[in-house]
């Protein structure tokens, strides 16, 4: 039995028949239980389950019938959270096309590039990102965008504060051939030929981050993304009455598997927000009794450290979960001690269609990566031989899956270097950094090239990350490395201070207490401090774009 068999959760087996159905059959199947539940609630605004299914339906119609949409051809889904989101992604798999979720935050050339890297010709957009997708239309490599604007779907007399954005006049939306608006979209009522359609099928092609090179597409079909879903269903003890705040951007997978794809699958209901609010996600958690949230740990430091939230009614939350980078231990303190509430750490990737690694709900460890979840073979070899590790070592993370992708989208050359085969299995190399403790729990230490070597001692910059956080007066914090002639790198650290503290610590004061808290070499030789740091639309800290910009700074020096 492997170590962390004796922390499995109670009740639940080694692996998982996942549904053998495709994310459109799941909305039927969640339509035609519950047709009155609140699929989406969006500003106040509702969508019923039944009428969300309808205009699917629709919209799907008017993909096929008015844009040419066939079976296996990709479509480009431009927009942040809203619940145009989702019927969108749900109508086209409904006629056996692809989606291809984009980032929000992207520009016109990194939309060209996913269009003409998927061969995508048809594109939803919301109003606000048309921009970048106008050079698409005019060069002929998009020939249809659909056009949707947030206002729709809110709801008339909400007292919820609205961005500036989503009152947008309906002019902006310029009137141009290939513009097609979405409400006429749907007022057509266009009705799809069938369709034959399958759970092996690929449906979903999001693109990775892009950290070396081009951004690639990952390969997903209804059962990869199926046995990820049903997994984190088990796993969290999630149900139809579960109410879900759905935040973490849709574009990503964190977003796309926790506040859609899940709460579809159990006919659950979302509150969802387009963009962060910790404000108005305060009022939406209290006003719908908000039990279960997933988000990145950013996110959750910046809402719970929100002097507002004094006099406000939290006490339906019974589940915070969430990955991408580690929970501080400082944090996840304050948040068992104030609220009553754990943060169940998790690990996944793009790759993985998100839920991968988990941490037992009852058995939790902090900073970890957690276990192995249903049927995912996870082991550490070193990065160099392939050869497995013994427990403690740090290597590199590999997995065998049923949520894993089929491969990237026409690259093979990426596809040899992500796949190996061991013991008769595919195996996908994360890159990621990580050894296994005594209880067979896995720990991050850092992705394969982020690592500081200072007079040859290794320095993991999450591990540095983590200390900091205990500071009472850091918020944030980063760290990289900085050239040093004598020592080969140094550590620098990268800080954002709680503002009750500006002006009153210094930078000598960090590196004076991180020498009292870590060992000297790993202690920060250099401090700055920022105003905020750069991140990701899904709450990550860019750590490469500060390490490259610190490169920069020393060859102009």
């Amino acid at each position: 039995m492997s170590a962390h068999q004796q922390f499995w959760p109670r009740g639940l087996p080694a692996t998982l028949h996942a549904p053998l159905t495709t994310l459109p059959q799941n909305l039927a199947v969640s339509a035609a239980r519950y047709p009155e539940r609140a699929a989406v609630i969006f500003y106040d605004g509702v969508l019923t389950y039944a009428e969300l299914s309808r205009q699917v339906l629709a919209m799907a119609g008017y993909l096929q019938q008015r844009c040419g949409v066939a079976r296996g051809d990709r479509v480009l889904l431009v927009s942040q959270n809203c619940p145009q989101f989702v019927v969108a992604y749900h109508a086209i798999m409904q006629i056996g096309a692809i989606a291809v979720p984009v980032n929000a935050m992207c520009i016109a050339n990194e939309l060209d590039y996913l269009a003409s890297d998927s061969g995508a010709h048809v594109a939803f957009a919301a109003s606000e990102l048309l921009e970048c997708a106008l050079p698409c239309l005019a060069s002929g490599r998009l020939r249809q965008v659909i056009v949707h604007r947030y206002a729709e779907y809110v709801g008339p007399e909400t007292d919820l504060e609205l961005p500036e954005w989503i009152c947008a006049a309906e002019a902006e939306v310029p009137a141009k051939v290939g513009i097609t608006l979405w409400r006429e979209a749907l007022a057509a009522n266009l009705a799809a030929e069938p369709v034959a359609t399958d759970y092996d099928d690929p449906c979903l092609l999001p693109y990775t981050s892009g950290t070396t090179g081009k951004p690639k597409g990952c390969i997903h079909t209804h059962r990869t993304v199926n046995a990820a879903v049903h997994g984190s269903v088990l796993w969290r003890k999630l149900h139809a009455e579960t109410v879900f705040l759905g935040v973490a951007p849709m574009f990503h997978l964190l977003g796309m598997q926790n506040c859609m794809n899940l709460p579809v699958y159990l006919g659950a209901t979302v509150v969802m927000l387009p963009r962060w609010n910790r404000d108005v996600a305060a009022v939406l958690i209290e006003r719908y009794r908000v039990s279960a949230w997933s988000a990145p740990p950013a996110m959750l430091v910046n809402f719970f450290s929100n002097p507002a939230l004094e006099g406000r009614d939290l006490s339906s939350l019974a589940l915070l979960w969430g990955g991408g980078a580690a929970m501080p231990e400082a944090v996840a303190g304050m948040l068992r001690e104030r609220f009553g509430i754990s943060y169940n750490e998790s690990y996944g990737l793009t790759e993985t269609a998100a839920f991968l690694h988990a941490n037992p709900v009852e058995h939790g460890k902090r900073q970890c990566l957690g276990i192995p979840t249903f049927g995912v073979d996870s082991r550490i070899v070193d990065p160099e031989t392939l050869e497995e590790l013994p427990r403690g070592e740090v290597g590199e993370l590999i997995t065998s899956a049923e949520q894993l992708m089929k491969g990237y989208w026409q690259n093979e050359r990426a596809n040899a270097e992500a796949f190996i085969k061991l013991d008769g299995k595919r195996f996908f190399r994360t890159g990621d950094l990580a050894y296994i403790d005594e209880d067979g729990y896995f720990f991050m230490r850092d992705r394969l090239k982020r690592i500081i070597s200072v007079s040859g001692y290794k320095v993991w910059p999450a591990e540095v990350e983590s200390a900091l956080y205990h500071h009472e007066a850091i918020l944030e914090a980063c760290v990289i490395s900085v050239a040093d002639a004598q020592q080969g790198e140094m550590v620098k650290a990268v800080v954002v201070l709680r503002p009750e503290y500006r002006g009153h610590v210094s930078e000598a004061d960090i590196i004076a207490w991180a020498r009292q808290h870590m060992a000297v070499y790993k202690a920060p030789r250099v401090v700055a401090f920022v105003d905020e740091l750069v991140k990701s639309s899904t709450g990550k800290i860019l750590w490469r774009e500060l390490q490259e910009a610190e490169r920069l700074h020393a060859v102009a020096s």
